[in-house]
């Protein structure tokens, strides 16, 4: 399974696990073999951990309480007590631990050390009121995504899986305009 980390964040890239979710939501989280791939391959998080149908649960539970608190935040809404709930327990737990050596950083940890670290990302983010949070502007696209951007003037998630597609569909459209 592939898995694009676009967001700028682990807690957004974890909401993307579920695509296209206004016309026909596709889950990239179904097993738990899919949450270890995901959490592998994640930079932040720990290199190997082991997941259960429970542990799957609790990781989708977190997304969607991310997702939640995301839009509401994007839209100006006071954050569902529920969805924080979630976040604040995920939080608590304790974060992967670190390991300096000359090949540079490794994680290591289990799965609720990962989602700790997760949770405690969007916790980061969410409290800070510096940070740009966007939906992605193609209309089948429904990744959330942090706009780092020069004057915050991104529109996309990423220009490969989602910029590109629209300039493309632009151009031919301006193509088939011409006469």
């Amino acid at each position: 399974m592939h898995f694009a980390f676009v967001s700028g964040n682990p807690a957004l890239d974890l909401v993307a696990t579920v695509e296209s979710r206004r016309d026909r939501p596709h889950e990239l989280l179904a097993t738990p073999a899919d949450l270890e791939q995901w959490v592998m391959a994640c930079e932040e998080l720990p290199d190997q951990v082991t997941a259960d149908s429970a542990a799957l649960t609790r990781a989708q539970q977190l997304r969607e309480a991310v997702h939640q608190l995301a839009l509401d935040r994007i839209q100006g809404r006071g954050y569902e007590a529920a969805c924080l709930d979630v976040l604040n327990h995920a939080a608590a737990g304790q974060p992967p631990a670190l390991h300096l050596s000359d090949a540079g950083v490794r994680r290591t940890g289990d799965l609720p050390s990962a989602l700790a670290h997760v949770a405690r990302s969007a916790i980061t983010l969410l409290a800070d009121p510096d940070a740009c949070l966007k939906e992605c502007g193609r209309p089948s696209c429904t990744r959330l995504y942090l706009d780092r951007s020069r004057g915050t003037r991104r529109t996309w998630c990423g220009m490969q899986a989602c910029g590109n597609r629209v300039k493309a569909a632009a151009y031919r459209a301006r193509k088939h305009a011409t006469p």
